[in-house]
């Protein structure tokens, strides 16, 4: 039989995890939406912490029946340690217990500021007046990685045409307090709040409770969740290693 059909036939969406149950059932909501792009397609979830199940356990899975590659996606907006220490060690984990199917890992979401994913920030904003944006970030230590955040935060003012600036929850000095000094330093008057975050949790509340207690506007953007621009944008990673493939 000829055709075309999503190769592989199996993906695994690996988020961090968290201790905020909310975190768990976003990404789960989030995989029901990627699976909805593609009927047929075995979308399963998993979490490097907190959480369960564990990527390996989710390998396996997909190897008892009977999948032979599977497809992960980093549910990362940087590129930090999780990605690039964390995830790969538990993949090589998953090898040395006895894993034979081949895995391909894309690159995280939001790696070069992909348009989808700005374009699911800008719908999220909340509709009220603003001249400047923050863009709250959970934050890392890891300098590239917040470098990412400040690229995106970049590209989101240049498309709504006011000023925006990166604040993180941790790891940074730029609280989301601090950014939103900044902006009024610049002439802002009336700062929105997007989010940075694909799930709720801790470090969100803490981020936005800080650009909120210095006067940033309320309603604040939600985080990102199963948006469909997000969904799309999931698609779209795994697209770039072979969407189609002859079966």
């Amino acid at each position: 039989m000829t055709g075309h059909r999503l190769g592989p036939g199996a993906v695994l969406l690996v988020a961090h995890g968290s201790s905020d149950p909310r975190a768990a059932a976003a990404t789960r909501a989030l995989t029901r939406a990627v699976a909805a792009q593609r009927p047929g397609l075995d979308v399963r979830c998993a979490f490097l912490d907190h959480a369960g199940p564990r990527p390996g356990e989710q390998l396996f899975a997909f190897e008892r029946l009977g999948h032979r590659a599977a497809m992960v996606v980093p549910l990362l907006l940087t590129n930090a340690f999780h990605g690039r220490f964390d995830l790969p060690a538990v993949l090589e984990q998953a090898r040395a217990d006895g894993l034979r199917m081949d895995v391909t890992t894309t690159d995280v979401l939001g790696a070069g500021a992909p348009v989808l994913l700005l374009s699911a920030l800008r719908r999220l904003l909340p509709p009220v007046s603003y001249d400047g944006v923050v863009l709250v970030a959970a934050g890392t230590r890891d300098d590239l990685a917040r470098h990412s955040v400040d690229v995106a935060a970049g590209a989101l003012g240049a498309a709504l045409g006011v000023p925006c600036l990166a604040a993180y929850a941790s790891g940074s000095p730029v609280t989301g307090a601090v950014a939103v000094a900044a902006l009024r330093d610049r002439g802002c008057s009336r700062i929105a709040v997007s989010s940075y975050f694909l799930a709720p949790g801790k470090l969100h509340d803490l981020a936005v409770d800080s650009a909120l207690s210095a006067g940033a506007l309320s309603p604040v953007a939600p985080p990102l969740e199963a948006n469909l621009d997000v969904a799309r944008l999931v698609m779209s990673r795994i697209g770039a290693f072979g969407l189609l493939r002859a079966a």
